[in-house]
């Protein structure tokens, strides 16, 4: 198979509601938004998504939907579980909707070794018809994967070409980039780390806040990619309030808050999630009026 290279702005897209069901009017308006703003790829059924609120029938539906308005860009597709036959199962479902890669997150609630992460992980890439991207994120898992492992998983597995790291140890992702064989793409999954990760040679970002920004985050990601740190920098402290502020409650209740109030979408999320509170609205708000002032 032909290798991928991720690298830039990649967007984790949200799941419009309204009423309880899909919005998949809002939603294709949103791919056509990310097409627009020039994004790099695109992150369909992943945490942001609220993949795990969706149907079979759902999740196959929007990504057609994202297949057919993406004009072309790669899709990584979120496609994990917490056993090595319920993700198997995702890939061998999902692949044939146009996936380009999978994004598979570090089991979560088994709290796996390291020793059982590493063959989880070679057991997926060797099975997969495409390229695997690790997806770690101990806040939500309980377990996290080490710069070792994950150095060793991409030496010698050549299907997993990169890792979204969103452990928040800058140590930990400072050493995978430095150790990185060549063609493998770290990429931040924490957008406030994005200027950090890139500034040390991370490849990019897999963004929340770019279902908000696009355009600003693709330029930013941009900047640190031709080396531009200066732009780069003003940008961030620029778009630094939306960073955060998508975190202040629950992902993506506030990006949704925020998507409502630019009038893309509904506020609704799917139990056991709520709607964002009064005061979220209030911050997402004001942060909007800050970023675009």
């Amino acid at each position: 198979m032909s290798k991928l290279y991720l690298q830039g702005c990649g967007t984790a897209l949200v799941t419009p509601f309204r009423g309880g069901a899909v919005d998949y009017d809002a939603y294709t308006s949103c791919i056509v938004r990310q097409v627009e703003a020039g994004v790099d790829f695109l992150v369909p059924l992943a945490t942001t998504g609220e993949t795990p609120t969706l149907s079979t029938e759902e999740r196959l539906r929007l990504l057609d939907i994202t297949r057919k308005y993406a004009g072309g860009l790669p899709l990584l597709v979120g496609c994990g579980t917490n056993s090595l036959q319920g993700t198997l199962d995702n890939i061998r479902l999902l692949g044939p909707h146009g996936a380009d890669a999978y994004l598979v997150v570090v089991p979560y609630y088994n709290k796996p070794t390291q020793e059982g992460q590493y063959r989880y992980f070679k057991a997926v890439s060797e099975a997969a018809d495409k390229p695997v991207v690790i997806y770690n994120v101990p806040g939500r898992t309980g377990a996290n994967m080490t710069a070792d492992t994950a150095i060793r998983l991409a030496e010698d597995c050549p299907n997993i070409i990169g890792t979204k790291e969103a452990s928040g140890n800058y140590q930990q992702v400072s050493e995978i980039i430095r150790r990185a064989p060549e063609g493998f793409s770290v990429l931040s999954g924490d957008d406030d780390m994005t200027f950090a990760f890139m500034a040390t040679g991370g490849q990019g970002v897999v963004s929340v806040a770019s279902n908000v920004a696009p355009s600003e985050v693709k330029a930013l990601t941009e900047a640190m990619l031709r080396g531009d740190f200066l732009k780069a920098r003003e940008l961030h402290h620029r778009l630094s309030p939306l960073f955060r502020n998508c975190f202040v409650e629950s992902n993506p209740i506030p990006v949704k808050a925020a998507m409502a109030k630019l009038g893309l979408m509904s506020g609704e999320v799917r139990p056991p999630l709520s709607d964002a509170s009064p005061k979220t609205e209030e911050i997402m708000s004001l942060t909007l009026d800050e970023l675009w002032k």
